[in-house]
């Protein structure tokens, strides 16, 4: 048998083995598909009347119930990402930091918040908001899931920056502080941008993440995001609940599809663009890297 890199190659009985394995998983995947289909179809929610104010071509359900609900979630969202993305990037560095007095609080801070529950981060700001600030009541289930979301994914992002930091080969470092680049300048021009690429997947992973958990306010804060309006949508024809909370799944799913996609697509230009050319550096080239560094001038 020949082997590929990673193990063996199958041969004839395991290859048997994987095809039973295969029409065996497709065969019960085909029969969970027709219980569920039974079970609707028995309980009458797969009749048009249901599913009508979404597929029949009409606005109103869209207009009045999913679109409020929608902007709300990308506005919580979008203001969590934009805040919790440099916040906990900043963190992340900061507890790599050779002084103590630095690295030490911004430990203590990823630490607490990051082992609190986000929705208990939710509903501590609504209270703080109501009690020592002008917010108006209609605005503050915003601001607390925003709050609670930026203060928990922020202290998930600094671990995220500080692992994929540490994952970089250490000679790097090392190489640079050699030719005379300070220590900012390494994190800033060496370290980053190679870690940026390594963490888009666990990074992007945790903006989907921020995406679902805005639900949260709409359940327990009365923030009037996409799965809220899912329950009032429902209610108002006539307890089609089952059809309304299909088409916010699929919402979602679209959106955290475009996400991950994005992600994918960034990740794959980023690794193109930092391919080696293959140049050959000389001395000299090497000793005006080192002098630019030293003097923070561009070569």
């Amino acid at each position: 048998m020949s082997k590929s890199v990673l193990y063996d190659a199958q041969g004839p009985r395991a290859k048997q083995r994987n095809i039973l394995y295969t029409a065996l998983f497709v065969v019960a995947l085909a029969a969970l598909v027709w219980w569920v289909y039974s079970a609707l179809d028995e309980k009458n929610q797969l009749d048009w009347a249901l599913w009508k104010p979404y597929l029949g071509g009409g606005t109103e359900a869209y207009t009045t119930y999913i679109w409020p609900g929608l902007e709300n979630t990308l506005k919580a969202a979008a203001l969590a990402m934009i805040i919790a993305l440099p916040l906990g990037a900043v963190l992340g560095i900061a507890r790599l930091s050779d002084h103590v007095w630095v690295r030490v609080p911004a430990a203590i801070v990823v630490e607490f918040f990051r082992a609190i529950p986000v929705l208990v981060l939710m509903i501590f700001g609504l209270a703080l908001y109501a009690q020592y600030t002008d917010v108006s009541s209609d605005d503050r289930p915003l601001y607390a899931v925003v709050t609670g979301l930026v203060l928990y994914n922020a202290s998930v992002l600094a671990e995220i920056v500080r692992a994929g930091i540490l994952a970089l080969p250490k000679g790097q470092s090392e190489a640079a502080l050699a030719i005379g680049m300070r220590k900012n300048q390494v994190m800033r021009l060496i370290l980053l941008p190679q870690a940026v690429t390594a963490m888009l997947p666990a990074i992007v992973s945790q903006l989907v993440v921020i995406v679902k958990d805005t639900a949260l306010g709409g359940a327990v804060l009365t923030f009037p995001e996409l799965l809220a309006s899912a329950s009032t949508m429902s209610g108002y024809y006539g307890a089609n609940t089952i059809a309304s909370f299909t088409v916010v799944a699929v919402i979602y799913i679209v959106i955290n599809f475009s996400l991950t996609s994005f992600a994918s697509w960034l990740e794959g230009r980023l690794r193109r663009r930092k391919k080696s050319t293959g140049a050959v550096l000389g001395v000299q080239d090497t000793t005006d890297i080192g002098g630019a560094a030293g003097t923070g001038t561009a070569a």
